[in-house]
């Protein structure tokens, strides 16, 4: 089963050239592409993508804004955020408003396919400068702090999940079974009151839960 994607870049030579690049592979299939997210809640609605691949700086309509649309409309959808900031702002500002991962642009040619495949199978890619990031920002002793009553294990799993590692590197990580993590993580959505990875990174990021 081809994994379905839309695309927002207002680059048209990298727009195109990404569009070349997921025509060669069998695996997915590039639903559309547009150059920024004026109509982007009337294109979830339509295609019904299991993806979306989305521009950080794009005029009329930007990604951070296409984002919160997304997410405001539905929350199931993977979003990885194709950019070339690398600075804090733009980094966190994503993620708090629930992109699945930050792959930057230089980055693309070798690592968009993997990219993809692991947002789909439940993991969160990041570069290891922005993982890095997140998770210094995490153990910010200015953030807030709340107790949500996680064992040890579902905070190693959770902080897991914040480095953008995928249900699989989880289970090799923690030597345990795959099962086993995908227990973990309901008791940790059941616990934070969230309903998917995006919301429960995004609070492990507004609170210092470990």
């Amino acid at each position: 089963m081809t994994t379905k994607i839309l695309l927002y870049e207002d680059n048209a030579d990298l727009r195109n050239s990404l569009k070349e690049l997921l025509r060669f592979s069998n695996d997915f299939e590039l639903l559309a592409a547009f150059e920024n997210c004026m109509d982007i809640a009337k294109h979830i609605q339509s295609y019904s993508p299991d993806i979306v691949l989305m521009d950080i700086d794009m005029p009329v309509v930007n990604g951070i804004e296409g984002l919160k649309i997304i997410r405001s409309i539905n929350e199931e959808p993977p979003v990885l955020m194709l950019t070339v900031f690398d600075d804090n702002e733009h980094i966190l500002t994503a993620i708090k408003e629930g992109a699945t991962g930050y792959i930057l642009k230089q980055n693309l040619t070798h690592s968009l396919g993997a990219a993809i495949e692991d947002a789909i199978n439940g993991g969160a890619p990041m570069t290891p400068a922005v993982a890095k990031l997140v998770l210094k920002h995490l153990s910010n002793p200015r953030s807030k702090w709340k107790d949500y009553g996680l064992t040890p294990r579902e905070k190693d799993v959770l902080r897991s999940l914040t480095e953008g590692n995928s249900y699989k590197m989880i289970a090799d990580k923690e030597n345990i079974a795959i099962g086993t993590v995908t227990t973990h993580i309901r008791k940790i959505y059941e616990k934070l009151g969230v309903h998917s990875q995006a919301e429960a990174v995004k609070k492990s990021m507004e609170e210092r839960i470990f």
